[in-house]
């Protein structure tokens, strides 16, 4: 096929317009907007990656002073704050401080290690109970009999300004080691 100065013509580039350059932004436009939807995808996506294990906070027990002369295992309610998002949710629950024998206080969790029911101190029979299973513990709640696979769960804790604190914790139920639960 030969050029005639008619096709020659035709062929010619029109200069850059107006159109070109709204289309350029049309472009870059669909692009920013692609970018901004995709990072929270991308947030979402790479979420287990960059989760860091959850620190628990502190729980007031209650005056060094009231425990100090325990003779025996006293139950104490706790408020527990959870922050899940934007929801903050409060739950209570109980903690056995045990006698200081040696200037520590000892704290145990109250769930039974063998399937997590509600552990009960019966002074009576100097022992702590779990009434699912009849598992029993020690005063100081080491394991005496029944199904638990370990010893009563102690708990973290520690005196700041005259006030006893405890970090509360759940642990895995049936096995034989102390876990952590996330």
């Amino acid at each position: 096929m030969e050029l005639t100065p008619q096709t020659k013509d035709e062929l010619k580039v029109e200069p850059s317009g107006r159109r070109s350059f709204l289309g350029a932004l049309l472009g870059m436009s669909a692009v920013a907007v692609s970018a901004l939807l995709a990072i929270p995808l991308v947030r979402f996506s790479t979420y287990p990656l960059r989760r860091q294990a959850i620190e628990t906070d502190w729980s007031d027990i209650g005056p060094v002073d009231e425990f100090s002369s325990l003779t025996e295992p006293v139950a104490k309610t706790i408020t527990l704050e959870r922050r899940d998002a934007w929801q903050t949710t409060s739950s209570q629950t109980a903690v056995y401080v045990l006698p200081s024998k040696t200037g520590q206080f000892r704290i145990l969790s109250p769930i039974c290690p063998h399937l997590g029911c509600s552990v009960r101190w019966e002074g009576a029979q100097d022992k702590f109970i779990c009434p699912c299973h009849s598992g029993s513990f020690t005063a100081d709640g080491q394991r005496i009999a029944g199904p638990p696979p370990r010893s009563m769960d102690t708990l973290e804790s520690k005196v700041e300004g005259g006030v006893l604190k405890v970090r509360y914790q759940y642990f895995r139920q049936l096995v034989s080691n102390k876990e952590v639960m996330a």
